[in-house]
């Protein structure tokens, strides 16, 4: 079996000797480069990629065009929208982009299917990540439908800072928003000082300041 499995996903390592040899026939090497979408809304879910390298950013995306980051799925962690979509047999109902070059092993559904049912192991991992991302989501409801987006937008910055290599559009995406609305709360932020601006790039100059904004001050 690959080493690099056994290492970030150790549940494997313990396989019974039939499914590791199941596992070793089946699991296929998959190599993306950045930006390459791995899964859209209303395809058929048909393996589960384990991430060895890099990071896949899962996201909803609104017939407006508007999109909202649900979680990241980086190495030795599953995709639960993937293992759900592969319990139920249900197409994608979301959208997973490769945020960087990754390298992964993708395991067929059959074979994820019988990891759930013959490995206990293995399916205690996968619930206890959806339980885990359950609190993240509904954490995540709560901030988009309870918090303006100038707090928000500040407590994103404060996680953050103090410099960060990113574009207007890539904050908006993260929040839920749209880009003319965050470069304008940004601005609204220099302008007060509690940010520089420039090109594809943020620094944050008085966290303080963010700091009273996020908390509704």
């Amino acid at each position: 079996m690959h080493p690099d499995i056994t290492e970030l996903f150790p549940t494997l390592a313990r396989l019974p000797a039939p499914l590791a040899g199941e596992v070793e026939r089946q699991a296929l090497k998959l190599d993306a480069p950045a930006g390459t979408v791995l899964f859209d809304a209303g395809m058929a879910c048909q393996a589960l990629p384990l991430v060895l390298a890099g990071r896949i950013k899962v996201s909803k995306r609104a017939e407006n065009g508007r999109e909202i980051r649900l979680y990241s799925v980086r190495p030795g962690e599953l995709c639960i929208v993937t293992v759900s979509c592969l319990l139920g047999g249900d197409p994608y109902p979301a959208t997973g982009v490769a945020e960087t070059a990754i390298s992964a092993l993708a395991l067929p559904r059959a074979l994820i299917l019988r990891l759930v049912a013959e490995h206990p192991p293995f399916r205690e991992m996968a619930f206890n990540l959806f339980a885990e991302r359950l609190t993240g989501l509904m954490q995540l409801v709560e901030e988009v439908a309870f918090r303006k987006l100038d707090q928000r937008l500040a407590s994103w910055l404060l996680q953050r800072g103090p410099l960060i290599p990113v574009s207007h559009q890539v904050v908006a995406d993260e929040l839920g928003s749209v880009r003319e609305i965050v470069s304008r709360l940004l601005k609204q932020f220099e302008e007060e000082g509690s940010v520089r601006l420039g090109r594809e790039r943020i620094e944050v100059l008085a966290p303080a300041i963010l700091e009273s904004r996020a908390a509704g001050g």
